[in-house]
């Protein structure tokens, strides 16, 4: 898989994708990461790449000419599966649309500054707009590394444990997972749940299915509804 990140503030994005497992991943080849600064491809002998809106307000929008460069200069090179654009009005991003995405070849993540983008970059562009939450951040950069930290860590062979992100919150029966614990089996007087210890696999799988049933009505009785109407 190829991921192209396109950024108004690239050096945002630079020390995320080089550590962990986006890392990691990079380093055996199992994805291959490139980040654009629209800076490299504006027209504007001060080197701009937003402008004041029309209409008036308060803000600076991120102007058309740099991203339809950089962006037609790319898909010169290849074809992409998806353009996808950050911002707070998007679509709320699932765990379902990185195990989508993670089945693409190739993608390109443009990313939100200032107030917006250019609706003509929108309506020419992108195939995609994502947001990770109802808040404003100040750029895109963030929710454009959640998104492809959340695609790359489910890629074949990017996780040492093949079952690891299938028993993540939100995969299989899309509930939140339930408490986890470690060695030693006793600390500071709190102890392993005994079923954890008892060797007894279903056991163990029934007892991290209602803890995960507990901790999602808890926490997203939304999500919790939602199950429970699916059964």
């Amino acid at each position: 898989m190829r991921i192209d990140i396109i950024s108004a503030v690239p050096q945002l994005l630079e020390s995320p994708l080089k550590h962990s497992i986006v890392g990691n991943a990079q380093d055996e080849d199992l994805v291959e990461i490139h980040t654009h600064d629209l800076r490299d491809y504006t027209e504007d002998k001060h080197n701009k790449v937003d402008d004041y809106p029309y209409g008036g307000g308060a803000g600076m929008v991120l102007t058309p000419q740099p991203i339809f460069s950089c962006i037609e200069h790319l898909q010169s090179q290849r074809n992409y599966d998806e353009i996808i654009f950050t911002a707070p009005n998007g679509t709320p991003f699932k765990q379902e649309d990185a195990n989508k995405l993670s089945t693409d070849k190739n993608l390109i993540f443009l990313c939100g500054h200032y107030k917006g983008v250019d609706q003509r970059v929108i309506d020419s562009l992108i195939t995609k707009t994502y947001s990770i939450g109802d808040y404003v951040l100040s750029g895109g950069e963030l929710p454009a590394l959640v998104m492809v930290d959340s695609i790359v860590r489910v890629l074949p062979g990017v996780l040492g444990d093949s079952e690891s992100a299938l028993t993540d919150s939100f995969q299989n029966e899309k509930l939140l997972e339930g408490p986890v614990y470690t060695r030693p089996a006793e600390f500071k007087g709190i102890e392993v749940p005994e079923v954890l210890r008892s060797g007894d696999h279903q056991k163990v799988k029934e007892w991290r299915h209602q803890q995960s049933l507990e901790r999602t009505k808890e926490v997203r009785p939304d999500i919790y509804k939602k199950f429970r109407n699916e059964q």
